[in-house]
């Protein structure tokens, strides 16, 4: 009887010491075209790198031709790019737009915040917050606006209407000692910031003897006692309810808001 044929058996396992299969050549055409495939595709990209940093720095095509500012009530858009100092012409990639929000804050206090923005392909956006006055101080024949952070960030002329007056007359007390008159002003913002609606429309003065002593004299002779700035939104819902239910009342006392009062008429 035959024995199984070679193709049964299996191939012979190969021997471990038997030498590997040298490498199949590879062509050299196909390795000059490999190199060249690389080098094209260096200078494609060396090219247009160069030909975007020249389209961005170099050409007219992306320069700031414009500036356009929004956001401005009492500044006139004329006053917030001449403090800005855009560079006109400059390549619009190259503009600091932090820098230029810098110098505007710096020089315009009017201005709140500002955000700087490129307009492309040819402006730049100068979108402006300006400060609103919460109260005025008395300084000789004009007024300084005070906003709502407390800074005094305008001299005018004239009241700018509907906005109260702080009188400021501390007493030699300890409590100025302790927080200054800044602090005070601080507090007076605070109180003015947070009255009712009807209320804020008619005060006409918001004045400050100590921390604990803020008053606020309204149209119609009528006085509030409103003490220190503390529990503003309390005494607020308070005062309110005071005034609806004794709307003739001349004096409210809302200085402790668990036991407010009314009196006069």
């Amino acid at each position: 009887m035959a024995g199984p044929t070679t193709a049964q058996r299996g191939a012979a396992p190969q021997r471990e010491d038997a030498p590997a299969r040298p490498p199949r050549p590879r062509p050299e055409g196909r390795r000059r075209l490999g190199r060249r495939q690389l080098i094209l595709i260096g200078v494609l990209v060396l090219l247009l790198g160069s030909g975007t940093v020249w389209v961005l720095y170099g050409s007219s095509w992306l320069r700031v031709e414009q500036v356009e500012t929004t956001g401005v009530d009492v500044l006139t858009p004329a006053e917030v790019e001449a403090a800005a100092s855009v560079p006109i012409d400059a390549p619009l990639v190259s503009v600091d737009t932090d820098a230029i929000a810098d110098r505007l804050l710096r020089k315009v206090p009017r201005i709140d915040s500002v955000d700087v923005v490129r307009s492309w392909p040819h402006g730049i956006g100068l979108k402006v917050t300006e400060r609103k006055p919460v109260l005025l101080m008395k300084k000789g024949t004009k007024f300084v606006e005070v906003d709502a952070k407390g800074v005094r960030f305008a001299t005018v002329d004239t009241s700018p209407g509907r906005v109260p007056l702080l009188v400021l007359t501390p007493d030699r007390s300890a409590s100025l000692r302790r927080f200054g008159s800044a602090r005070l002003v601080r507090e007076a913002v605070r109180v003015a910031g947070g009255l009712p609606d009807r209320v804020a429309r008619d005060t006409e003065v918001v004045r400050v003897t100590s921390y604990d002593s803020i008053s606020l004299e309204l149209t119609r002779g009528r006085t509030v006692n409103w003490g220190s700035g503390e529990d503003g939104p309390v005494k607020a819902k308070v005062l309110t309810a005071l005034m609806k239910t004794a709307p003739k009342a001349g004096h409210f006392d809302v200085s402790a808001p668990t036991a407010p009062a009314a009196s006069g008429g």
